[in-house]
């Protein structure tokens, strides 16, 4: 078996499919699955040494296990990494970056396009242990620019946006975070490295919900942040102490979700674009938010960025709350739920569901409306979830 330094010499889809594997003395195809809580020392000296760090090896699976340093491997290698750390979420490897490397006093610029839960920790909870953040546009490097205050230590933002597929200009906010010695950190979870590496346009940390597209679908929870081993070493000692980690169980199903994630996503995102193109063409439609349409805003630069659009689509429909709960409520394939990076469709109203937490305020400023609604495109027949859309959009 190749070892980890020889990865880099290979294609994402074979990094997907071989990266982190190492074989017990059995000699298992697929990654075992270790199923344990801690791990045998054949000496005291040993057991002080794993204790200690002076010994690599696994000791306690809270922060050492097997399974879960494949994941790890796998998912440094697609991001161009040179080390991950596996959560237990999405969310919780946000805190997690946080908690390690920011302080109280620090103070964080966020984009208004992120997920509600992250609005939420940034604007809510963080402030408890005196971590300040000041939410600008996305798309607006000279809004950013103006937020930065002496004490700025982190740049934070998804890109593309959840929901309204925002795209950031990630080599700019890099150019201006640099000099000042802040920190980029980007929520790749949208894109995934199959469609987006940004590392390699010079951020310093990725995290990941390996929830979404990494497991693909929607079977196990899961989160990581990756990036340089400076950055990853202060995570995992966080993860070590305060515990917020990813089962063995759950990494080995991400792991076998990882190996098909480049045809997934390939399939995904065509269907994605030929969904965004019918959409634009409805009567009942106003406005369809997808990078990979023309139309775009940032279509250019995320020309520049991606590999494709990807599988998120959003659109706002003519009318208010009443008319896009019609749409939902007259869906029969699509699934009405929140998650997204399923291979199944799913369809949600943003403002009551992954948005509803946060102040109307906070929605305006996000762009999110009472009449958008978010499609998270799965891998059925483009004319069948068009049939699915039109009895909805019909009842408008």
């Amino acid at each position: 078996m190749a070892m980890q330094d020889d990865f880099p010499q290979y294609e994402l889809e074979t990094l997907a499919v071989r990266a982190g594997q190492v074989r017990s003395q059995f000699n298992e195809h697929s990654e075992a699955l270790y199923l344990t809580s801690s791990f045998i020392f054949d000496s005291a000296a040993q057991a002080a040494a794993r204790f200690s760090g002076a010994e690599e090896g696994n000791v306690y699976s809270r922060f050492t296990n097997p399974t879960v340093t494949a994941f790890q491997e796998r998912l440094a290698a697609l991001e161009g990494a040179e080390a991950c750390i596996a959560t237990a979420s999405g969310m919780s490897a946000i805190l997690a970056m946080v908690m390690a490397l920011c302080s109280s006093g620090d103070h964080i610029v966020a984009s208004t396009g992120l997920f509600g839960a992250t609005q939420q920790l940034f604007g809510n909870i963080l402030p408890r242990f005196g971590i300040q953040t000041t939410f600008v546009a996305q798309t607006n490097c000279d809004a950013w620019q103006s937020a930065i205050r002496p004490e700025t230590k982190l740049f934070f933002l998804e890109t593309p946006s959840n929901p309204l597929t925002e795209i950031a200009d990630i080599p700019a906010l890099v150019a201006l975070a640099r000099p000042r010695g802040i920190l980029v950190a980007v929520d790749n979870c949208f894109c995934t490295p199959i469609l987006q590496r940004p590392l390699d346009l010079g951020v310093d940390l990725v995290v990941h919900s390996a929830t979404k597209y990494l497991d693909g679908q929607g079977r196990v929870m899961g989160g990581a942040v990756a990036g340089a081993k400076q950055y990853t070493d202060e995570v995992f000692k966080f993860l070590r102490t305060a515990g917020p980690t990813l089962s063995a169980f759950n990494a080995w199903v991400l792991l076998k979700g990882m190996e098909t994630l480049q045809i997934r996503l390939a399939a995904q995102s065509a269907n994605a674009l030929q969904l965004a193109q019918w959409l634009e063409r409805q009567p009942q439609v106003t406005r369809v938010h997808y990078p990979g349409l023309t139309s775009h805003p940032q279509y250019d630069l995320a020309c520049r960025q991606q590999k494709s659009g990807g599988a998120i689509v959003s659109f706002t429909v003519a009318g208010a709350r009443e008319e896009a709960w019609r749409v939902v409520d007259h869906c029969r394939l699509l699934s009405i739920t929140a998650n997204l990076g399923d291979t199944k469709t799913t369809l949600t109203h943003p403002a009551t569901t992954t948005h509803g937490r946060i102040t109307a305020e906070q929605r305006q400023a996000a762009g999110i409306t009472e009449g958008l609604l978010r499609i998270a495109v799965g891998l059925e027949a483009v004319s069948d979830l068009q049939a699915d859309l039109s009895r909805g959009l019909s009842k408008i």
